[in-house]
Protein backbone atom coordinates (compact mmCIF):
# COMPACT_ATOMS: atom_id res chain seq x y z
CA UNK A 1 0.00 0.00 0.00
CA UNK A 2 2.55 2.58 1.18
CA UNK A 3 6.37 1.88 0.21
CA UNK A 4 8.40 -0.77 -0.86
CA UNK A 5 11.97 -0.52 -0.69
CA UNK A 6 13.71 -1.44 -3.72
CA UNK A 7 17.55 -1.44 -5.37
CA UNK A 8 18.95 -0.08 -8.82
CA UNK A 9 21.87 0.83 -10.08
CA UNK A 10 21.59 4.53 -8.94
CA UNK A 11 21.34 3.31 -4.99
CA UNK A 12 18.31 2.53 -2.95
CA UNK A 13 15.33 4.46 -3.44
CA UNK A 14 11.73 4.64 -2.52
CA UNK A 15 8.64 3.11 -4.17
CA UNK A 16 5.62 3.83 -4.53
CA UNK A 17 3.30 0.55 -4.06
CA UNK A 18 0.15 1.91 -5.08
CA UNK A 19 -1.45 -1.08 -3.13
CA UNK A 20 -0.39 -3.42 -5.86
CA UNK A 21 -0.77 -1.91 -8.94
CA UNK A 22 1.02 -3.79 -12.11
CA UNK A 23 4.09 -2.02 -13.26
CA UNK A 24 3.59 1.10 -14.95
CA UNK A 25 4.78 4.21 -15.89
CA UNK A 26 5.71 6.91 -12.86
CA UNK A 27 2.09 8.19 -12.36
CA UNK A 28 2.83 10.35 -8.98
CA UNK A 29 0.83 8.42 -6.67
CA UNK A 30 1.81 7.63 -3.24
CA UNK A 31 5.56 9.30 -1.83
CA UNK A 32 8.70 9.16 -2.70
CA UNK A 33 9.70 7.05 -6.01
CA UNK A 34 7.17 6.46 -8.06
CA UNK A 35 8.28 3.42 -8.81
CA UNK A 36 5.82 0.22 -9.81
CA UNK A 37 7.30 -3.18 -8.55
CA UNK A 38 7.25 -6.02 -10.37
CA UNK A 39 6.28 -9.45 -8.72
CA UNK A 40 9.87 -9.93 -8.24
CA UNK A 41 10.06 -6.70 -6.72
CA UNK A 42 12.71 -5.34 -9.24
CA UNK A 43 12.14 -1.86 -10.00
CA UNK A 44 10.21 -0.89 -13.08
CA UNK A 45 11.40 2.26 -15.23
CA UNK A 46 10.34 5.66 -14.53
CA UNK A 47 8.60 6.39 -18.24
CA UNK A 48 7.57 9.43 -17.19
CA UNK A 49 9.38 13.27 -17.12
CA UNK A 50 6.71 14.85 -14.68
CA UNK A 51 8.34 12.85 -11.63
CA UNK A 52 11.26 13.32 -10.49
CA UNK A 53 12.94 9.99 -8.92
CA UNK A 54 14.76 10.90 -5.75
CA UNK A 55 16.88 8.63 -3.31
CA UNK A 56 16.37 7.63 0.33
CA UNK A 57 17.11 9.74 3.56
CA UNK A 58 20.53 7.19 3.78
CA UNK A 59 21.66 8.18 -0.02
CA UNK A 60 19.86 11.34 -0.61
CA UNK A 61 21.46 12.96 -4.01
CA UNK A 62 19.66 16.08 -3.42
CA UNK A 63 16.30 15.34 -5.61
CA UNK A 64 12.84 16.41 -4.20
CA UNK A 65 9.32 14.94 -5.71
CA UNK A 66 7.12 16.97 -7.27
CA UNK A 67 3.82 18.11 -5.70
CA UNK A 68 1.19 15.99 -7.00
CA UNK A 69 -0.90 16.92 -9.91
CA UNK A 70 -3.93 19.43 -9.66
CA UNK A 71 -6.51 16.84 -10.11
CA UNK A 72 -4.95 14.65 -7.81
CA UNK A 73 -4.65 17.07 -5.00
CA UNK A 74 -7.61 15.63 -2.87
CA UNK A 75 -8.73 17.03 -0.07
CA UNK A 76 -9.46 14.44 2.50
CA UNK A 77 -12.05 16.89 4.68
CA UNK A 78 -13.78 17.85 1.77
CA UNK A 79 -14.51 14.62 0.68
CA UNK A 80 -15.97 13.61 4.15
CA UNK A 81 -17.89 16.70 4.39
CA UNK A 82 -19.70 15.50 0.83
CA UNK A 83 -20.09 12.19 2.36
CA UNK A 84 -21.87 13.47 5.31
CA UNK A 85 -19.29 14.20 7.65
CA UNK A 86 -20.75 16.27 10.54
CA UNK A 87 -19.59 19.75 10.88
CA UNK A 88 -16.23 19.36 13.48
CA UNK A 89 -14.12 20.87 15.87
CA UNK A 90 -10.81 19.63 14.00
CA UNK A 91 -8.52 20.10 10.62
CA UNK A 92 -5.93 19.06 9.00
CA UNK A 93 -2.32 20.56 9.05
CA UNK A 94 0.92 19.81 7.37
CA UNK A 95 4.10 18.82 8.83
CA UNK A 96 7.31 18.50 6.73
CA UNK A 97 9.53 15.21 6.34
CA UNK A 98 13.10 14.76 6.53
CA UNK A 99 13.93 14.84 3.12
CA UNK A 100 10.80 15.54 1.73
CA UNK A 101 9.48 18.96 3.09
CA UNK A 102 7.75 19.25 -0.21
CA UNK A 103 5.37 16.24 0.37
CA UNK A 104 4.78 16.87 4.16
CA UNK A 105 2.40 14.45 6.00
CA UNK A 106 -1.07 15.74 7.01
CA UNK A 107 -1.98 15.84 11.01
CA UNK A 108 -5.24 16.65 12.72
CA UNK A 109 -5.11 19.94 14.71
CA UNK A 110 -8.19 21.85 17.34
CA UNK A 111 -10.25 24.59 14.83
CA UNK A 112 -11.23 26.05 17.95
CA UNK A 113 -10.35 26.24 21.25
CA UNK A 114 -11.68 22.74 23.20
CA UNK A 115 -12.19 21.83 26.47
CA UNK A 116 -12.11 18.56 28.55
CA UNK A 117 -15.29 16.72 27.49
CA UNK A 118 -15.73 18.60 24.32
CA UNK A 119 -16.52 16.71 21.22
CA UNK A 120 -13.54 17.13 18.74
CA UNK A 121 -15.49 14.70 15.69
CA UNK A 122 -18.25 12.41 14.78
CA UNK A 123 -17.26 10.11 12.42
CA UNK A 124 -20.41 8.34 10.50
CA UNK A 125 -20.34 4.88 10.51
CA UNK A 126 -21.16 5.00 6.89
CA UNK A 127 -16.58 6.41 6.39
CA UNK A 128 -15.46 4.00 8.59
CA UNK A 129 -13.36 1.04 7.56
CA UNK A 130 -14.59 -2.71 9.08
CA UNK A 131 -15.34 -6.05 8.70
CA UNK A 132 -19.31 -5.45 9.12
CA UNK A 133 -19.28 -2.94 6.31
CA UNK A 134 -16.90 -4.42 4.00
CA UNK A 135 -19.15 -7.72 4.02
CA UNK A 136 -22.94 -6.20 4.56
CA UNK A 137 -24.98 -9.09 5.90
CA UNK A 138 -22.58 -11.65 5.24
CA UNK A 139 -21.39 -13.78 7.84
CA UNK A 140 -17.80 -12.81 8.79
CA UNK A 141 -17.39 -16.66 10.31
CA UNK A 142 -15.63 -17.86 7.24
CA UNK A 143 -13.11 -15.30 7.69
CA UNK A 144 -12.08 -15.81 11.33
CA UNK A 145 -12.70 -19.35 12.21
CA UNK A 146 -10.47 -20.06 9.82
CA UNK A 147 -7.63 -19.55 12.47
CA UNK A 148 -5.25 -18.46 9.45
CA UNK A 149 -6.02 -14.13 8.67
CA UNK A 150 -6.57 -11.67 11.28
CA UNK A 151 -8.82 -8.74 10.81
CA UNK A 152 -5.63 -6.85 9.81
CA UNK A 153 -4.80 -8.93 6.91
CA UNK A 154 -8.35 -9.28 5.67
CA UNK A 155 -8.52 -5.33 6.06
CA UNK A 156 -5.61 -5.27 4.31
CA UNK A 157 -6.26 -7.31 1.58
CA UNK A 158 -9.80 -5.56 0.69
CA UNK A 159 -8.19 -2.20 0.18
CA UNK A 160 -5.29 -3.55 -1.95
CA UNK A 161 -8.12 -4.58 -3.81
CA UNK A 162 -10.06 -1.11 -3.54
CA UNK A 163 -6.88 0.61 -4.63
CA UNK A 164 -6.59 -1.69 -7.95
CA UNK A 165 -10.07 0.31 -8.79
CA UNK A 166 -8.51 3.64 -8.48
CA UNK A 167 -10.84 6.52 -8.98
CA UNK A 168 -13.91 4.16 -9.41
CA UNK A 169 -13.23 3.29 -5.38
CA UNK A 170 -15.67 5.03 -2.58
CA UNK A 171 -12.30 4.64 -0.61
CA UNK A 172 -10.06 6.38 -3.01
CA UNK A 173 -9.59 10.11 -0.97
CA UNK A 174 -8.86 7.92 1.92
CA UNK A 175 -6.64 5.80 0.26
CA UNK A 176 -4.88 8.33 -1.17
CA UNK A 177 -4.18 9.73 2.29
CA UNK A 178 -2.54 6.76 3.47
CA UNK A 179 -0.82 6.63 0.76
CA UNK A 180 0.46 10.19 1.32
CA UNK A 181 1.06 8.71 4.93
CA UNK A 182 2.90 5.59 4.42
CA UNK A 183 1.85 4.07 7.93
CA UNK A 184 4.05 6.49 9.90
CA UNK A 185 3.06 8.41 12.58
CA UNK A 186 4.14 11.78 14.52
CA UNK A 187 8.34 11.06 14.05
CA UNK A 188 7.09 10.90 10.55
CA UNK A 189 9.03 7.55 10.99
CA UNK A 190 7.83 3.97 9.73
CA UNK A 191 7.42 1.05 11.86
CA UNK A 192 10.52 -1.22 11.89
CA UNK A 193 9.15 -3.52 9.79
CA UNK A 194 9.96 -1.43 6.53
CA UNK A 195 13.44 -0.88 7.34
CA UNK A 196 15.98 -2.03 5.42
CA UNK A 197 18.59 -4.47 7.16
CA UNK A 198 21.47 -1.84 8.07
CA UNK A 199 18.94 0.31 9.62
CA UNK A 200 17.85 -2.62 12.17
CA UNK A 201 21.22 -2.52 13.49
CA UNK A 202 20.34 0.63 15.05
CA UNK A 203 17.96 -1.55 17.52
CA UNK A 204 21.10 -3.60 18.21
CA UNK A 205 20.63 -5.88 21.67
CA UNK A 206 17.57 -4.86 21.79
CA UNK A 207 14.56 -7.23 22.13
CA UNK A 208 13.11 -5.25 19.24
CA UNK A 209 14.98 -7.26 16.86
CA UNK A 210 13.40 -10.40 17.50
CA UNK A 211 9.68 -8.49 17.59
CA UNK A 212 10.25 -7.65 14.12
CA UNK A 213 11.40 -10.75 13.26
CA UNK A 214 8.80 -12.57 14.49
CA UNK A 215 6.05 -10.20 13.09
CA UNK A 216 7.61 -10.29 9.68
CA UNK A 217 7.00 -14.39 9.87
CA UNK A 218 3.74 -13.69 11.39
CA UNK A 219 2.81 -11.39 8.08
CA UNK A 220 4.63 -14.10 5.40
CA UNK A 221 2.10 -17.10 6.85
CA UNK A 222 -1.20 -14.62 6.98
CA UNK A 223 0.53 -13.96 2.93
CA UNK A 224 0.46 -17.70 2.33
CA UNK A 225 -3.46 -18.05 2.93
CA UNK A 226 -4.33 -15.45 1.29
CA UNK A 227 -5.76 -17.89 -1.38
CA UNK A 228 -7.55 -19.81 0.65
CA UNK A 229 -9.31 -16.96 2.17
CA UNK A 230 -10.45 -15.60 -1.46
CA UNK A 231 -12.33 -19.29 -2.30
CA UNK A 232 -13.64 -19.33 1.50
CA UNK A 233 -15.03 -16.09 1.16
CA UNK A 234 -16.14 -15.12 -2.31
CA UNK A 235 -19.00 -12.90 -1.00
CA UNK A 236 -16.31 -10.77 0.38
CA UNK A 237 -13.95 -10.70 -3.49
CA UNK A 238 -16.50 -11.46 -6.01
CA UNK A 239 -16.91 -8.13 -6.82
CA UNK A 240 -13.19 -7.58 -8.01
CA UNK A 241 -11.95 -9.02 -11.46
CA UNK A 242 -8.51 -9.48 -10.51
CA UNK A 243 -6.32 -12.30 -10.28
CA UNK A 244 -6.25 -14.55 -6.66
CA UNK A 245 -4.26 -12.55 -3.75
CA UNK A 246 -0.65 -13.71 -4.44
CA UNK A 247 -1.20 -13.66 -7.96
CA UNK A 248 -1.83 -10.21 -7.87
CA UNK A 249 -0.01 -8.86 -5.38
CA UNK A 250 3.64 -9.78 -3.92
CA UNK A 251 4.50 -10.37 -0.49
CA UNK A 252 6.21 -6.80 -0.70
CA UNK A 253 2.82 -5.23 -1.51
CA UNK A 254 1.50 -7.37 1.11
CA UNK A 255 3.68 -6.46 3.78
CA UNK A 256 3.38 -2.83 3.26
CA UNK A 257 -0.27 -2.81 3.18
CA UNK A 258 -0.47 -4.54 6.09
CA UNK A 259 1.87 -2.71 8.40
CA UNK A 260 -0.05 0.48 6.66
CA UNK A 261 -3.40 -0.67 8.10
CA UNK A 262 -1.25 -1.82 11.36
CA UNK A 263 -0.66 1.66 12.13
CA UNK A 264 -4.15 3.46 11.54
CA UNK A 265 -6.45 0.30 12.54
CA UNK A 266 -8.59 1.70 15.84
CA UNK A 267 -9.46 -1.15 18.44
CA UNK A 268 -13.12 0.19 18.98
CA UNK A 269 -14.75 -1.26 22.28
CA UNK A 270 -18.10 -2.62 23.16
CA UNK A 271 -18.75 -3.82 19.62
CA UNK A 272 -19.61 -6.80 17.99
CA UNK A 273 -16.51 -8.64 16.54
CA UNK A 274 -17.12 -7.82 12.68
CA UNK A 275 -16.57 -3.70 14.20
CA UNK A 276 -13.80 -4.29 16.63
CA UNK A 277 -11.19 -3.29 14.45
CA UNK A 278 -11.81 -0.30 12.39
CA UNK A 279 -10.45 2.42 10.39
CA UNK A 280 -11.46 6.20 10.54
CA UNK A 281 -10.49 8.88 8.25
CA UNK A 282 -9.54 11.45 10.85
CA UNK A 283 -8.26 8.39 13.27
CA UNK A 284 -4.54 7.42 13.91
CA UNK A 285 -2.08 8.59 11.77
CA UNK A 286 -3.70 11.60 11.20
CA UNK A 287 -4.01 11.51 14.96
CA UNK A 288 -0.85 11.42 17.75
CA UNK A 289 -0.92 8.88 19.86
CA UNK A 290 -0.23 9.33 23.93
CA UNK A 291 0.21 6.99 26.71
CA UNK A 292 -0.55 9.24 28.92
CA UNK A 293 -3.71 10.23 27.25
CA UNK A 294 -7.45 9.00 27.93
CA UNK A 295 -9.38 10.26 25.19
CA UNK A 296 -10.23 7.65 23.40
CA UNK A 297 -11.87 6.67 19.59
CA UNK A 298 -15.33 5.31 20.85
CA UNK A 299 -18.32 3.83 18.88
CA UNK A 300 -21.13 5.64 20.07
CA UNK A 301 -24.42 5.15 18.34
CA UNK A 302 -24.13 5.38 14.43
CA UNK A 303 -20.37 6.83 14.41
CA UNK A 304 -17.19 6.73 16.25
CA UNK A 305 -16.79 9.89 17.61
CA UNK A 306 -13.38 11.20 19.78
CA UNK A 307 -13.84 13.33 23.25
CA UNK A 308 -10.79 15.04 24.23
CA UNK A 309 -10.16 14.76 27.97
CA UNK A 310 -7.47 17.92 27.99
CA UNK A 311 -8.07 21.93 26.88
CA UNK A 312 -6.65 22.60 23.53
CA UNK A 313 -5.77 25.89 21.72
CA UNK A 314 -7.00 26.50 17.85
CA UNK A 315 -3.86 24.80 15.76
CA UNK A 316 -2.67 22.35 18.34
CA UNK A 317 -2.18 18.68 17.58
CA UNK A 318 -4.93 16.42 19.13
CA UNK A 319 -3.49 13.30 20.77
CA UNK A 320 -5.64 9.90 21.88
CA UNK A 321 -4.63 6.97 23.49
CA UNK A 322 -3.01 4.26 22.72
CA UNK A 323 -3.32 1.62 25.03
CA UNK A 324 -1.51 0.29 27.67
CA UNK A 325 1.93 -0.56 25.15
CA UNK A 326 5.04 -1.21 25.75
CA UNK A 327 7.45 1.43 23.76
CA UNK A 328 8.67 -2.10 21.50
CA UNK A 329 4.88 -2.50 20.49
CA UNK A 330 4.60 1.36 20.03
CA UNK A 331 7.36 1.39 17.61
CA UNK A 332 6.65 -1.58 15.50
CA UNK A 333 2.60 -0.49 15.28
CA UNK A 334 3.48 3.38 14.91
CA UNK A 335 7.05 4.17 14.52
CA UNK A 336 7.28 6.11 17.76
CA UNK A 337 8.56 6.16 21.51
CA UNK A 338 7.23 7.52 23.98
CA UNK A 339 9.58 8.40 26.35
CA UNK A 340 6.66 9.10 29.49
CA UNK A 341 5.36 5.70 28.88
CA UNK A 342 4.15 4.04 32.19
CA UNK A 343 3.23 1.29 30.75
CA UNK A 344 7.07 1.01 28.85
CA UNK A 345 8.78 -2.69 30.13
CA UNK A 346 11.47 -4.66 29.79
CA UNK A 347 10.50 -8.81 30.19
CA UNK A 348 12.98 -11.66 32.12
CA UNK A 349 11.87 -14.96 31.58
CA UNK A 350 13.61 -17.42 34.47
CA UNK A 351 13.37 -20.93 33.85
CA UNK A 352 14.20 -24.04 36.47
CA UNK A 353 16.66 -26.47 34.94
CA UNK A 354 14.41 -29.46 33.77
CA UNK A 355 17.74 -31.64 34.13
CA UNK A 356 17.72 -30.95 37.89
CA UNK A 357 16.85 -33.99 40.15
CA UNK A 358 14.88 -32.09 42.14
CA UNK A 359 13.08 -30.06 39.44
CA UNK A 360 9.53 -31.72 39.66
CA UNK A 361 9.67 -30.78 43.11
CA UNK A 362 10.35 -26.97 43.09
CA UNK A 363 8.10 -26.95 39.96
CA UNK A 364 5.33 -28.14 42.28
CA UNK A 365 6.54 -25.22 45.38
CA UNK A 366 6.36 -23.05 42.40
CA UNK A 367 3.00 -23.47 41.46
CA UNK A 368 1.50 -23.67 45.16
CA UNK A 369 3.14 -20.13 45.28
CA UNK A 370 1.83 -18.75 42.02
CA UNK A 371 4.59 -19.19 40.00
CA UNK A 372 5.69 -21.28 36.78
CA UNK A 373 8.83 -23.41 36.06
CA UNK A 374 9.13 -21.19 33.53
CA UNK A 375 8.18 -17.65 34.95
CA UNK A 376 8.22 -14.36 33.04
CA UNK A 377 9.06 -10.79 35.55
CA UNK A 378 8.24 -7.10 33.71
CA UNK A 379 10.98 -4.59 34.66
CA UNK A 380 8.95 -1.22 34.98
CA UNK A 381 10.88 2.16 34.47
CA UNK A 382 11.19 3.49 37.77
CA UNK A 383 9.82 0.41 39.89
CA UNK A 384 13.40 -1.78 39.28
CA UNK A 385 13.40 -2.74 43.15
CA UNK A 386 10.15 -3.83 43.01
CA UNK A 387 11.07 -6.54 39.69
CA UNK A 388 14.23 -7.69 41.89
CA UNK A 389 12.84 -8.12 44.76
CA UNK A 390 9.75 -10.33 42.84
CA UNK A 391 12.13 -12.61 41.24
CA UNK A 392 14.73 -12.99 43.93
CA UNK A 393 13.07 -15.80 45.95
CA UNK A 394 12.23 -18.01 42.55
CA UNK A 395 15.94 -17.40 42.04
CA UNK A 396 16.90 -18.84 45.13
CA UNK A 397 14.16 -21.29 44.62
CA UNK A 398 16.36 -22.79 41.44
CA UNK A 399 19.78 -22.53 43.34
CA UNK A 400 18.82 -24.93 46.31
CA UNK A 401 19.91 -28.57 45.86
CA UNK A 402 18.34 -29.70 49.40
CA UNK A 403 14.58 -30.08 49.33
CA UNK A 404 13.85 -29.34 52.95
CA UNK A 405 14.88 -25.80 52.03
CA UNK A 406 12.73 -25.14 48.94
CA UNK A 407 9.87 -24.26 50.75
CA UNK A 408 11.59 -21.68 52.97
CA UNK A 409 13.67 -20.24 49.99
CA UNK A 410 10.75 -19.45 48.48
CA UNK A 411 8.34 -17.73 50.91
CA UNK A 412 11.65 -15.82 52.49
CA UNK A 413 10.70 -12.02 52.73
CA UNK A 414 12.89 -9.25 52.18
CA UNK A 415 16.41 -8.58 50.21
CA UNK A 416 18.93 -11.12 51.99
CA UNK A 417 17.73 -14.82 52.31
CA UNK A 418 19.09 -16.47 55.76
CA UNK A 419 19.27 -19.88 54.71
CA UNK A 420 22.64 -20.27 53.00
CA UNK A 421 25.01 -16.53 52.50
CA UNK A 422 26.97 -18.21 50.21
CA UNK A 423 23.84 -19.06 48.04
CA UNK A 424 22.36 -15.48 48.17
CA UNK A 425 25.16 -14.29 46.98
CA UNK A 426 25.56 -17.05 44.20
CA UNK A 427 22.36 -15.90 43.10
CA UNK A 428 23.17 -12.02 43.11
CA UNK A 429 26.38 -13.06 41.47
CA UNK A 430 24.27 -14.58 38.93
CA UNK A 431 21.82 -11.28 38.19
CA UNK A 432 24.83 -9.27 38.27
CA UNK A 433 26.71 -11.38 35.53
CA UNK A 434 23.01 -11.57 33.44
CA UNK A 435 22.41 -7.36 33.68
CA UNK A 436 25.67 -6.77 32.60
CA UNK A 437 25.89 -9.68 29.64
CA UNK A 438 22.68 -8.05 28.44
CA UNK A 439 23.86 -4.26 28.60
CA UNK A 440 26.96 -5.93 26.61
CA UNK A 441 25.20 -6.53 23.56
CA UNK A 442 24.06 -2.96 22.87
CA UNK A 443 25.97 -0.98 20.26
CA UNK A 444 26.52 2.18 21.60
CA UNK A 445 26.88 3.58 25.36
CA UNK A 446 24.48 5.49 27.19
CA UNK A 447 26.67 8.49 26.73
CA UNK A 448 26.62 8.10 22.94
CA UNK A 449 22.93 7.47 23.18
CA UNK A 450 22.32 11.54 24.24
CA UNK A 451 24.98 12.87 22.08
CA UNK A 452 22.95 11.27 19.27
CA UNK A 453 19.65 12.64 20.20
CA UNK A 454 21.00 16.00 21.09
CA UNK A 455 22.38 15.94 17.50
CA UNK A 456 19.96 17.55 14.77
CA UNK A 457 21.43 15.85 12.01
CA UNK A 458 20.74 12.79 13.39
CA UNK A 459 17.91 11.08 11.01
CA UNK A 460 15.16 9.90 12.27
CA UNK A 461 14.66 6.09 12.34
CA UNK A 462 18.00 6.70 14.23
CA UNK A 463 16.68 9.03 16.49
CA UNK A 464 13.56 6.87 17.17
CA UNK A 465 15.88 3.61 17.83
CA UNK A 466 18.30 5.44 20.17
CA UNK A 467 15.65 6.58 22.32
CA UNK A 468 14.00 2.63 22.29
CA UNK A 469 17.60 1.66 23.32
CA UNK A 470 18.56 4.81 25.81
CA UNK A 471 15.36 3.99 27.79
CA UNK A 472 15.91 0.17 27.82
CA UNK A 473 19.31 0.39 29.00
CA UNK A 474 18.39 2.97 31.36
CA UNK A 475 16.46 0.00 33.02
CA UNK A 476 18.47 -2.19 32.48
CA UNK A 477 21.47 -0.27 34.28
CA UNK A 478 19.20 0.62 36.96
CA UNK A 479 18.46 -3.31 37.74
CA UNK A 480 22.70 -3.58 37.87
CA UNK A 481 23.15 -1.17 40.35
CA UNK A 482 20.09 -2.19 42.62
CA UNK A 483 21.66 -5.86 42.35
CA UNK A 484 25.36 -4.20 43.29
CA UNK A 485 23.73 -2.67 45.94
CA UNK A 486 22.35 -5.70 47.36
CA UNK A 487 25.43 -7.52 47.33
CA UNK A 488 27.59 -4.49 48.98
CA UNK A 489 24.82 -4.63 52.16
CA UNK A 490 25.64 -8.52 52.92
CA UNK A 491 27.58 -9.32 56.08
CA UNK A 492 31.39 -9.04 55.23
CA UNK A 493 31.80 -12.41 56.58
CA UNK A 494 29.60 -14.46 53.84
CA UNK A 495 31.73 -16.63 52.04
CA UNK A 496 32.47 -17.03 48.08
CA UNK A 497 28.91 -17.92 45.83
CA UNK A 498 28.16 -20.97 46.28
CA UNK A 499 26.07 -22.13 43.19
CA UNK A 500 24.10 -24.98 43.07
CA UNK A 501 24.95 -27.51 40.28
CA UNK A 502 21.44 -26.91 38.46
CA UNK A 503 21.05 -23.02 38.37
CA UNK A 504 18.03 -21.37 36.63
CA UNK A 505 17.96 -19.89 33.32
CA UNK A 506 17.67 -16.21 32.58
CA UNK A 507 16.14 -14.86 28.92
Amino acid sequence: MLQALGASSAGTYYCSINFGREPQACTGLGFGVHVGLSRTGQASRCRSTSVVCVSTLTANNGGKPQALKEEEQLDLMKWMYEQGLPPCKVELKDRSCHGFENRPIHYVVAKEDLQPGDVAFRVPNSLVVTLERILGNETIAELLTTNKLSELACLALYLMYEKKRGKESFWYPFIRELDRQRGRGQLAVESPLLWQAEELEYLAGSPMKEVVSARLEGIRREYKELDTVWFMAGSLFQQYPFDIPTEAFSFEIFKQAFVAVQSCVVHLQDVPLARRFALVPLGPPLLAYKSTCKAMLKSVGDAVQLQVDQAYKVGEAIVVWCGPQANVRLLLNYGFVDEDNPYDRLSIEVALDTSDPLYQAKRLVAQRNNRLAIQGFQIYKGKERETILDMLPFLRLGHVSEEEDMQSVLSSEGPVCGVSPCRERAVLDQLESYFTSRIAKYSTTLSEDVALLEDPSTLPKRRVATQLVKIEKEMLHSCLAIVREMMDALPNTTPVPCSGAYVPTLR
